[in-house]
């Protein structure tokens, strides 16, 4: 082999010497995914109610759902002058539709509670969110926006 054929600062063979090969090309990086824009939920309006979800099947409810529950726990409440402790109301509220609960409302949930108060619970919370009831740890209480707009129930 000839002198140009070595490399001047190590000796060794241009074609093993890591002087005379050119530094190698990276691979382009790969094109990051499309990003899904997030959408945000409008906002809810107090005293207004959410759209109700479509029907997923058409056999009967096997328990109450929360959103049967919400008239009663408001006209309980406002025949108990506005507020109850959390134990009372389940007890009025059972005896104001204790008839008109599904078999499976009588049953336990996964969790150990009957699912009737489950729903109860439930429907306190979207009271809440929709400014009928107040926020209070153990006591179930209409806001003022909720005492005005209480409708009795038989």
């Amino acid at each position: 082999m000839a002198d140009a054929d070595y490399c001047e600062l190590c000796d060794l063979p241009l074609s093993q010497c890591v002087h005379g090969r050119p530094e190698p090309v990276p691979p382009p990086a790969p094109a990051p995914a499309p990003r899904t824009p997030r959408v945000k939920a409008p906002p809810r309006v107090p005293g207004t109610r959410a759209a109700a979800a479509p029907a997923r099947s058409t056999a009967p409810r096997k328990w109450t759902s929360p959103e049967e529950l919400r008239p009663a726990i408001l006209a309980t409440l406002q025949d108990a002058g506005g507020e109850l402790d959390a134990e009372d109301v389940f007890e009025q509220l059972e005896e104001r539709i204790g008839e008109r609960l599904r078999p499976g409302d009588r049953e336990t949930n996964p969790q150990g509670e009957l699912r009737w108060r489950a729903a109860a619970r439930k429907a306190r919370k979207a009271l809440m969110d929709d400014g009928l009831v107040d926020a209070a740890p153990g006591v179930w209480r209409l806001s003022d926006l909720g005492r005005r707009t209480v409708t009795p129930e038989a």
